[in-house]
């Protein structure tokens, strides 16, 4: 069927012819030119001027207006036939509800049930004859089930087709008839010497049943047969006529098919009939008509073909041989041996040795019943060579005759030369020209040898692609010996058969194409695996859902395993099945192809525990949420604070743990030794007694600074020596102890010594100086 766009404005208002006319016309423009000579364009050119053609009848429009109106008819049936020829998986779509699969009350169910109504109306609602007839029914619904083999294609319900009788395949009605044609043509030309002369059958492509080339299908045709093109009906089987079968049924009893016209083979006869047991001692009963034999288990008690014993097996048809054993003489009648008394006919190895009837010679013949035959030598005899007849007793031999043997040798070109005599002809010794078997070369050579030459055959064999190279070939040059090893049309298999000419024939593997879960299996034909979608499935996935094409979605569930280390649970999403990028190997090259998927599914552990434990940090300064794997005690940041030994600072190192030994401090400033604290290294600032100006020499230190042991160098209060006193002695002195140690205890006139309590220095005053 051509595309609507592509046939020629038909369905559009004009017809083919119409379009060739109107390309056939000249451009509007040189029609309408000024000064373009009057005149009437056709098919040739301009003609002649004619008068101006006279409007048209309203007839002629009304005949027009008809025409358009059936091609735009045309092309809408063309539309509807195009969506309709879309392909099984598309039907299958429209005859679920909600992706699921109903062959009892949906549309599918309802085309299943019109077709088995009459014959179950007979079986009572019995189906089980209906098994394998409506599985054919079935698959004419089912997505992929229906292949050409011969294609490798789909068969959809508005395309001609042709089923076989012997096996009830499906093929395209152009593919079938294209297959008639080459097999006819290939053994024709093979095995006919007047080409086309003799009437060659020709197979089926999957059960190699012969058809006559009669029989070759010409005309699309329901499955009963009834009816020449039938339509597509939404609501029959596709390429069903809708009326009744009527086939005769197999085994042949007398009834057609009542089903409605349908694939397959037609089902078990389901009449009832009155018949007796295959004794025929019981009395007839009703059975169905395509199981009426039954048996009424008495004895039989026929006389067995022995003649000795009577049949003891239950009710049947036909009696087997005598099972038994008994004693039984030979046909000559010399010995007895027990045998099976269903081969009552035996004969010994012992020679009958009797004397015949000329009284000289003995029978030579094994065990046999009877007459002797006649003496062999008291008929009529001749010479070894045949030429001469003589009437001796059987006691005499007959002698050679002395002529020429002449009889015929073994070439049966030639004649032996050699006197009469007794027994066979040597071979012939004659040299003769002998042509070679295939006729290229001749020699002169014994005329009993075969002369072959050494050329090989160069003609090609009957597969047309193998030479036969055979050694002084006549010209018959056998089959092809080697085997076909062809890819098959499924891309899966070689071709198992001997090399052939033509096309090979379809591969008669089967495949199946099960569902996600495994549990619904569409048997389809090899090499549609690829093409043909997973069959839809009632049964429910690993998740409570129904089965499904593709992988399942992630798990939405929480994981809730026991983390280890804790007492809590995983609250992430499921991660059993995680796809992840895969660790592939380096390839040395583009050549290579990897060997893992780019991505694979794996089982991810739990992550780290992440519930906040609230947690006191080394220094007690906070107590603060941490996460359940990282529970355990931790440094804030914040300065640590504790009170180093010198018992004057703090330890100005980050929030630390502090241990005392293998003890740990929670509480460090109730102890006198605190480790892991920083060692105070400034020097001691404390306070210096009134008077001191020196610092203390100790870092700093726990307690009160030692005395200051340094000297003060200062003048007497003459000023005429230099005195040194410790510094403690002169800062904790009173005043009178003070001016006692600033004098030098020299016999100094007129002194006058006073002491300055502010600087702390002594003076001494000299009057008159």
């Amino acid at each position: 069927m051509e595309p609507a766009w592509r046939q020629q404005g038909r369905g559009r208002g004009r017809s083919s012819q119409e379009g060739q006319s109107e390309r056939s016309r000249p451009p509007q423009k040189e029609r309408d030119r000024p000064g373009a000579p009057a005149g009437v364009w056709g098919p040739g050119g301009r003609t002649k001027p004619t008068a101006p053609p006279d409007p048209p009848p309203a007839a002629s429009v009304q005949s027009k207006f008809e025409e358009i109106r059936k091609s735009n008819q045309a092309a809408a049936q063309r539309l509807v036939e195009s969506q309709l020829s879309s392909s099984s998986d598309e039907e299958d779509d429209d005859d679920l509800d909600d992706g699921e699969i109903d062959h009892k009350g949906g549309k599918t169910g309802k085309i299943l049930a019109s077709t088995f109504t009459t014959y179950t109306n007979q079986t009572g609602g019995d189906a089980a004859g209906l098994a394998r007839t409506g599985q054919y029914v079935s698959d004419l619904f089912q997505s992929g089930a229906l292949t050409c083999l011969i294609c490798i294609a789909s068969v959809k319900r508005t395309q001609p087709v042709w089923s076989c009788s012997s096996c009830f395949s499906l093929f395209h009605l152009p593919c079938i008839q294209k297959w008639a044609r080459d097999s006819v043509f290939l053994v024709s030309s093979v095995t006919d010497e007047d080409f086309g002369q003799k009437q060659h059958p020709w197979p089926c492509p999957k059960c190699r049943a012969e058809y006559p080339p009669s029989a070759t299908p010409n005309r699309y045709m329901c499955y009963c047969g009834k009816l020449q093109d039938p339509p597509a009906d939404p609501w029959l089987a596709p390429h069903s006529c809708g009326s009744v079968c009527q086939k005769e049924l197999k085994p042949s009893c007398g009834h057609t098919c009542l089903l409605l016209c349908h694939p397959g083979p037609c089902p078990p006869c389901p009449k009832m009939v009155s018949v007796s047991c295959m004794c025929s001692k019981a009395k007839p009963l009703p059975r169905r008509c395509s199981n009426k034999a039954w048996s009424c288990q008495q004895q039989c008690g026929k006389l067995l073909p022995c003649k000795q014993h009577s049949c003891t097996r239950p009710c049947h048809t036909e009696c087997s041989p005598c099972p038994r054993v008994s004693v039984q003489k030979c046909v000559c009648g010399r010995e007895k041996a027990e045998r099976p008394c269903a081969s009552p006919q035996w004969n010994c190895q012992q020679v009958c040795g009797s004397l015949l009837s000329c009284g000289n010679h003995t029978c030579e013949v094994v065990c046999h019943d009877g007459v002797c035959p006649p003496c062999p030598r008291s008929v009529s005899r001749t010479c070894p060579c045949g030429k001469t007849k003589s009437s001796l007793p059987c006691t005499e031999e007959v002698s050679p005759c002395g002529d020429t043997c002449d009889r015929p040798l073994s070439c049966g070109e030639h004649t032996c030369s050699m006197r009469c005599h007794r027994g066979s002809c040597e071979t012939c010794r004659q040299e003769v020209e002998k042509e070679c078997r295939c006729g290229k070369y001749r020699k002169r050579m014994p005329c009993h040898k075969e002369y072959l030459c050494d050329s090989k055959c160069p003609k090609t064999r009957s597969c047309q692609r193998h030479q036969c190279r055979r050694k002084c070939c006549p010209g018959n040059c056998p089959p092809c010996d080697q085997s076909c090893g062809r890819t098959l049309g499924c891309r899966n298999h070689k071709c198992p058969s001997g090399c052939h000419q033509g096309s090979c024939y379809p591969c008669p593997e089967s495949v199946e194409v099960r569902c996600t879960c495994g549990s619904t299996v569409l048997v389809i034909p090899c090499g549609r695996e690829r093409t043909t979608k997973p069959p839809r499935c009632k049964e429910s996935c690993r998740e409570p859902h129904r089965c499904h094409p593709g992988p399942c979605p992630p798990c939405r569930q929480t994981c809730l395993l026991a983390l280890p280390g804790c007492s809590h649970t995983c609250p992430q999403p499921c991660h059993d099945l995680v796809l992840v990028k895969s660790q592939q190997v380096q390839l040395a090259g583009p050549w290579e192809q990897p060997t893992e998927p780019a991505f694979v599914k794996k089982a991810l552990p739990c992550p780290p525990c992440q519930v906040p434990i609230p947690t006191t940090c080394f220094g007690e300064h906070e107590v603060s949420p941490v996460p359940c794997h990282r529970q355990g005690r931790f440094s804030c940041g914040r300065p640590c604070g504790r009170p180093l030994t010198c018992g004057n600072h703090d330890c100005s190192r980050e929030c630390h743990l502090v241990t005392n030994g293998n003890k740990v401090h929670i509480f460090p400033s109730a102890h006198k030794k605190t480790h892991n604290c920083e060692v105070c290294e400034e020097s001691c600032s404390k306070p210096r007694p009134a008077g001191c100006p020196h610092s203390c020499p100790l870092p700093c230190h726990p307690g009160d600074c030692p005395r200051c042991s340094q000297m003060i160098r200062q003048r007497c209060h003459c000023k005429i020596s230099m005195l040194y006193v410790e510094c403690t002695k002169l800062t904790s002195a009173d005043e009178q102890t003070k001016v006692e140690l600033g004098s030098c205890n020299n016999q100094c006139p007129k002194e006058v010594r006073t002491v300055d309590m502010q600087t702390f220095t002594l003076k001494c005053c000299l009057q008159g100086q």
